[in-house]
């Protein structure tokens, strides 16, 4: 049996702060070797990643995860790769989010068998090109697509089992830039001003409610994040106004149909107006089946709680995953994830083991 809590500890003493591997592949491959686990070493640019897989009987179960950690900042009480240990509690960069998550598993396969693997990128905390993306096209292309992944995430808010991610929602990010003609404040016929263009414009799309929610999504939302005009001077009608905004989506749209509401919304108001539009990741939602349900049943069994099913939050790599299979993300409570000091309960990470234990044997049997 592989102690969830040493490889946890061996892990957060690898500096890996993205895009740096700080040797912490290394670690999880020694460990899965050892469990006979085949391990295929992937790397992309500068980007290491890997895949490895355990044969058995049964369906395949996925776990997904990544090495790479944020900066740890300045103010930690403890250093934030010496994996200290205090009063039950380990604190380190990445304790939470997420190599106590991976530990975990790991420690979850060394104890029981069935057909399960590992995708693990270095490349979550960065720009998440040549990480998970790529590593899923070297599965689909050697036919290790798997029935069901989890990713490990830390998605608890107040204890170890409260929820479960079963879908997330879309991301885009545009950039308006509304043409107009320079002028003197005194003189406005002989201009045209690109800010009053791009105020009626934003108006619109600011009162426009674009949904009211689903039963697993909350309603979309449409946030401006920066107007700006460059224009230093006070009697200067600037020739050119610029906006940014980012929309937080539901299943109800797509990337694609909110980026055409975008163009005929501003074309209303400023036809010349030059939208530049890109999807971080489109909203997915993996419905209840034996899937959730195998993972539901675990957590049930280990800490006696009934997750809510929910998908809230930001973006994650199971945004890539979900054009795979289905795919469901359950870790570590997240209140301690990116901040000074981000610790793990030794008791967390020895029952989390227990649930990812309990899920191989309900999902691979």
């Amino acid at each position: 049996m592989i102690d969830p809590v040493v490889l946890a500890q061996d892990l957060l003493r690898c500096h890996s702060v993205t895009p740096a591997d700080g040797g912490a592949q290394a670690v999880l491959i020694r460990a899965l070797e050892s469990l006979g686990f085949t391990v295929t070493r992937l790397r992309f640019g500068e980007i290491e990643n890997f895949f490895a897989e355990r044969a058995g009987q049964g369906p395949h179960l996925c776990f997904a995860g990544h090495t790479d950690v944020v900066p740890p900042g300045e103010g930690w009480a403890h250093d934030p790769f010496a994996a200290m240990e205090q009063d039950g509690i380990i604190y380190g960069r990445g304790a939470v989010d997420m190599k106590g998550g991976i530990a975990a598993f790991v420690s979850a396969a060394s104890q029981v068998p069935g057909h399960a693997s590992l995708l693990i990128t270095g490349d979550e905390e960065g720009e998440a090109k040549d990480g998970t993306v790529k590593v899923l096209e070297w599965m689909a292309a050697n036919g290790k697509i798997p029935d069901f992944c989890v990713v490990g995430e830390p998605t608890c808010r107040a204890r170890l089992g409260d929820v479960v991610k079963v879908g997330r929602r879309g991301s885009m990010n545009a950039r308006i830039s509304v043409p107009g003609r320079q002028g003197h404040a005194a003189y406005p016929h002989l201009a045209d001003n690109a800010v009053h263009k791009l105020i009626p414009a934003l108006n619109e799309l600011i009162v426009t409610r674009l949904d009211d929610g689903t039963p697993f999504f909350e309603p979309s939302s449409l946030q401006i994040t920066s107007v700006d005009v460059g224009n230093p001077a006070t009697n200067v009608i600037p020739a050119l106004a610029t906006a940014k905004l980012n929309i937080r989506f539901n299943d109800l749209h797509t990337g694609a149909s909110l980026t055409a509401w975008l163009g005929e919304a501003l074309s209303r108001h400023a036809p010349d107006t030059k939208l530049e539009v890109s999807i971080s990741g489109e909203a997915f939602l993996t419905q209840p089946g034996k899937e959730i349900g195998a993972l539901t049943q675990a957590i049930e069994q280990v800490t006696g709680v009934t997750p809510e099913q929910n998908t809230g939050g930001g973006t994650s790599d199971a945004r890539f995953i979900s054009r795979y299979c289905p795919v469901a993300e359950f870790g570590l409570v997240s209140a301690t994830m990116h901040k000074v000091d981000e610790a793990v309960p030794v008791a967390d990470l020895r029952q989390l083991a227990e649930i990812y234990k309990a899920l191989i044997v309900a999902f691979c049997a």
